[in-house]
């Protein structure tokens, strides 16, 4: 598994508790030396023990030395990352190729060389490229398998999929995979084969059609709250519809993380490149991009349309709970707004706050926990939605804070208990 990031690590630690002897690739020194200390680099629910258990089991181990161990392996994952390009939204493909190269060298008989991380269509076709012209005597196969693991449930991801999409046109490599994912034949999960290009296209497509979803009620929120209808109920109506389907239908300040910001921007790049532009697409990051910073705008409305000298406490800084994962989180946008704006921000994140520390304003105040954040607080800001959060005492609140103002982003509180005790309370798609 060439690299020890959130898709390799929790692949190559699922692979190995399927029983296959797996070894990750990390070149980062100060990761390597973690994860050989049995400290996790990311913060995933059930990550530390499992990868624990296989390494003490022996079926998984973690080097920097990629040629000593690709030597031998039947199959090797690329799962290296492909941040946006600076400049043009494209994904950036360098991570790839180079492991791609460096692979090729260190192969000593026949593998299949699959890509793990998130590519645009024509990258697998290049890696046979840069394969065949760095070793034209190897006997090899590449092959496409995205991941479509979620953050905060990646595990149960990979244990228990809906299903597992494979591209590949080779009759070998088809066999090598089924013998890596059989466990899952044993749960009748569905595989899928393709070919490359349609492996590459469908995660894209996946994660543009959610971030549709995602972007669309919180449309719908807006027009509620001009109409004076609830969009929790609009979500209900139309999620028990089995076409359309109840999940990705919460309102909030927007989508964020390492996935939907960086795969909608780097499919739109594609579908243009292709002719073929994806209007839909496009729409849904213009929108999202918009909402993040109408969030902050929000919160200002709420405290009489200044936040200056007036402290706010923000709770949750992550893009979602149970995730330390900072990537494009709609919190960067609506702190840095209202710091910019004068206001005294006091945050409060569970898992997020040290990977927040160097992309937020240094004025912010980071605290132990949110009765911490709330004292002498004018108004606060839920952002993201920790279960932690959901059980505050409106009283202990209320006792803490020196205004009334509460702003919540995800609709956590009932509105009317809130008012009930005291509360000027802001929710989104609410009337």
């Amino acid at each position: 598994m060439i690299g020890g990031g959130y898709v390799g690590l929790v692949s190559g630690a699922c692979f190995a508790e399927f029983g296959t002897e797996v070894t990750v690739v990390e070149a980062d020194a100060g990761k390597l030396a973690a994860l050989n200390d049995g400290r996790m680099p990311i913060y995933e629910p059930g990550l530390e023990k499992l990868v624990q258990e296989n390494v003490a089991a022996g079926r998984l181990t973690f080097t920097a030395d990629l040629a000593a161990a690709v030597a031998g392996a039947e199959a090797v994952f690329i799962a290296v990352g492909t941040p946006t390009r600076r400049g043009d939204g494209h994904a950036d493909l360098s991570y790839v190729f180079a492991a791609a190269e460096q692979v090729a060298r260190a192969l000593t008989g026949y593998a299949v060389i699959v890509t793990k991380s998130t590519v645009p269509v024509g990258t697998g076709r290049r890696i046979q490229e840069i394969v065949r012209s760095t070793r034209p005597d190897l006997e090899f196969d590449v092959a496409s398998n995205p991941e479509f693991l979620r953050e905060g449930n990646a595990i149960g991801d990979f244990m228990r999929p809906d299903r597992v999409v494979i591209g590949t046109e080779s009759d070998r490599a088809r066999a090598a995979m089924r013998t890596l994912y059989r466990p899952l034949y044993l749960i009748e999960a569905p595989i899928v084969f393709t070919s490359i290009e349609t492996a590459e296209l469908t995660k894209y497509a996946a994660n543009a059609f959610l971030a549709m979803k995602v972007t669309f009620i919180n449309e719908m929120a807006d027009l509620c709250e001009k109409v004076g209808a609830d969009v929790h109920d609009v979500a209900r109506g139309i999620g028990l519809d089995g076409r359309i389907g109840r999940k990705f239908l919460h309102p909030g300040p927007g989508y964020g993380g390492s996935c939907f910001p960086k795969d909608t921007l780097a499919l739109v790049r594609t579908a243009q490149d292709f002719g073929a532009p994806s209007r839909l697409v496009e729409a849904t990051v213009a929108v999202n991009d918009a909402r993040k910073s109408s969030m902050a705008m929000r919160v200002i409305a709420a405290c009489g349309g200044s936040v200056r000298g007036k402290t706010i406490a923000v709770l949750g800084l992550t893009f979602k709970p149970e995730t330390d994962d900072m990537r494009d989180s709609p919190s960067l946008a609506i702190v840095s707004r209202l710091a910019g704006d004068g206001a005294r921000i006091r945050a409060f994140d569970p898992e997020g706050m040290a990977q927040a520390k160097p992309l937020l304003p240094d004025s912010v105040v980071y605290c132990t926990d949110a009765l911490d954040a709330a004292t002498g607080a004018d108004a606060l800001v839920l952002i993201t939605e920790w279960n932690e959060f959901r059980a505050l005492s409106p009283v202990r609140l209320g006792d803490a804070m020196r205004g009334r103002v509460l702003v919540d982003l995800r609709n956590v509180y009932d509105p009317v208990a809130m008012r009930e005790f005291g509360f000027e309370y802001f929710g989104i798609g609410r009337a």
